[in-house]
């Protein structure tokens, strides 16, 4: 069950491959996941000492979160992959030019996952091309329509 997708990653980017991974959360992050606050639009994935981290992904905490506990939104949170899927990434990443984005953010087994994608980015003229394209689609799906009529 998909609790958040990133669209913008899809406009910006050629997303060639997908990874689940887990992510390292406190339990009021979970609360207010589940709750539906949290948004990945701005995050990105970053290779740190051979492990991987989320930045950037803002989760805002419930009105009934603890008291006497601090919270910070935008921490950096640990994205969990086996060895050889981590030691496969930070080869392309750092060989063939690729970026490594959140792109969807969904519930396996009562688990928190993050679809990762391995992406190069696209240029103003494939958004545009990309776009033309959805558009063409749009018409002729209206245009059967009114023949079916």
């Amino acid at each position: 069950m998909s609790i958040t997708v990133n669209k913008k990653a899809f406009h910006e980017y050629f997303v060639e491959e997908q990874h689940e991974a887990g992510i390292a959360l406190q339990g009021w992050e979970v609360k207010a996941i589940r709750a539906g606050r949290m948004n990945i639009k701005e995050s990105y994935v970053i290779i740190k000492n051979g492990e991987l981290y989320l930045i950037g992904m803002h989760i805002t905490p419930l009105p009934t979160a603890s008291t006497h506990y601090v919270v910070d939104p935008t921490r950096t949170r640990k994205l969990l992959l086996h060895s050889h899927e981590i030691m496969k990434l930070v080869g392309k990443v750092e060989r063939a030019g690729y970026t490594l984005i959140p792109l969807d953010l969904h519930f396996t087994r009562g688990r928190i996952k993050l679809d990762v994608g391995l992406a190069k980015g696209k240029k103003q003229h494939d958004k545009r091309s990309d776009e033309a394209e959805r558009e063409w689609k749009r018409e002729a799906e209206r245009a059967m329509k009114e023949r079916q009529r």
